[in-house]
C-alpha cells in the first residue's frame, strides 16, 4: 500500500522538472526583451507585488508607500530590459533592468560604525595614582588633570560622532543613487499554487497587462538638423544597430559594459546638439536610450 509520503515525494519529484522548464522556456521567451511601463516602479528588489487571481491585483496603498521609501526606479512610459525570470513555489519573478536594488550583496545600511575615543595612557595612570595618594593637594591636582583630559575625550567624540553623521548622510545618498538606478521587478504572487496558465508567456503578459506594454512604441525621430560642414545625423531609435548608431550619433564620448545575468549590456553616451544620448545596446542593439541637456 502507497502512504502518503509516497504519494508527496511522487508530487514533488513530478512538479520540479516541470517547474524548472517552465522557467527556462519563460526565459528563453522575455529575458533581453524591451518593454514599456505602464505604472511608476520602485527602487527596491521588493518591487511591486500583483495578483492575478484577487479581484483587485495591486494593493495601491503598499506600492505607494514603496515609492515613497525608495524612490522611482524606473518612470511610467520608460522602456526596461527584462533581466530575469525566476519561477518560485508560488509566485513569478519578472525582473527589470537589474531586478531592484536590495539583493545580495548590495549595501542597504547607511550606519557608519563609531567608538569613544579611548583613554590615553597618562589618564590611566592617573585613575591608578588617584587611588593610592593620600595627599589632599596631590589629589586635587590629579582630578583637575583627569578633568581636562575627561573633557578632551569628549570633544573628539564630539568630532567623530559629526563625522560619522556625514559620513552617513552621504553614504544614504550614495544608496539614495544606486537604488534608481538598480530597476525594479514585478511579483507575480498567487494565494495558493502556481497555475498552469502562470507559466505561460500568454499569461504573464496577460497578468501584467493593466502595467506593462509588451509592444513599446517607437520614440520620434527629434534631433538636430545636419550642421555645416558635417553629415546629418538622425535620432537613435530602439532596434538600430551600434554602428549606425555611432555613425549618426558620432563618436562616443564614453563607453562602458555590464553584466544583467547571462546579458552583455554596453552603455555609450554621445554628445549632441541637443544634449547627451545615453544609448544602451545588448548583443550591439540599442533597447533603450535617454537624452539629457548639457
Amino acid at each position: 500500500m502507497i502512504g502518503w509520503r509516497e504519494i508527496l515525494l511522487a508530487s514533488a519529484l513530478s512538479a520540479g522538472p516541470a517547474a524548472a522548464q517552465s522557467e527556462a522556456a519563460l526565459r528563453e521567451h522575455f529575458e533581453g526583451k524591451a518593454v514599456t511601463l505602464k505604472i511608476a516602479m520602485p527602487g527596491t528588489e521588493n518591487g511591486v507585488d500583483v495578483y492575478p487571481a484577487d479581484a483587485r491585483p495591486l494593493d495601491y496603498p503598499r506600492y505607494a508607500d514603496r515609492l515613497k521609501d525608495f524612490g522611482t526606479a524606473i518612470r511610467a512610459g520608460q522602456p526596461a530590459m527584462i533581466t530575469k525570470i525566476r519561477v518560485k513555489s508560488k509566485h513569478v519573478e519578472f525582473q527589470l533592468d537589474g531586478g531592484g536594488y536590495g539583493t545580495m550583496g548590495d549595501e542597504t545600511s547607511s550606519d557608519v560604525p563609531v567608538g569613544a575615543t579611548p583613554k590615553t595612557k597618562r589618564e590611566q595612570n592617573l585613575e591608578a595614582e588617584l587611588k593610592r595618594t593620600t595627599d589632599p593637594v596631590r589629589k586635587r591636582q590629579i582630578k583637575e588633570e583627569l578633568d581636562d583630559l575627561r573633557k578632551a575625550r569628549e570633544r573628539e567624540d564630539a568630532r567623530n560622532r559629526a563625522e560619522v553623521a556625514d559620513a552617513e548622510e552621504q553614504k544614504e545618498a550614495n544608496i539614495r543613487q544606486r537604488r534608481l538606478q538598480g530597476g525594479s521587478r514585478f511579483n507575480l504572487r498567487y494565494r495558493d499554487r502556481l497555475p498552469d496558465e502562470a507559466l505561460t508567456p500568454e499569461g504573464i503578459e496577460a497578468a501584467l497587462a493593466e502595467f506593462v506594454s509588451f509592444e513599446p512604441a517607437r520614440p520620434p525621430d527629434t534631433f538636430a538638423p545636419a550642421e555645416p560642414g558635417r553629415p546629418a545625423r538622425g535620432g537613435p531609435r530602439k532596434g538600430m544597430l551600434l554602428q549606425e548608431a555611432d555613425e549618426q550619433l558620432g563618436d562616443p564620448v564614453t563607453t562602458s559594459e555590464r553584466q544583467e545575468g547571462k546579458l552583455k549590456v554596453i552603455t555609450r553616451i554621445y554628445s549632441t546638439s541637443d544634449g547627451r544620448v545615453t544609448a544602451e545596446f545588448v548583443e550591439g542593439v540599442l533597447f533603450r536610450y535617454t537624452m539629457t541637456s548639457d
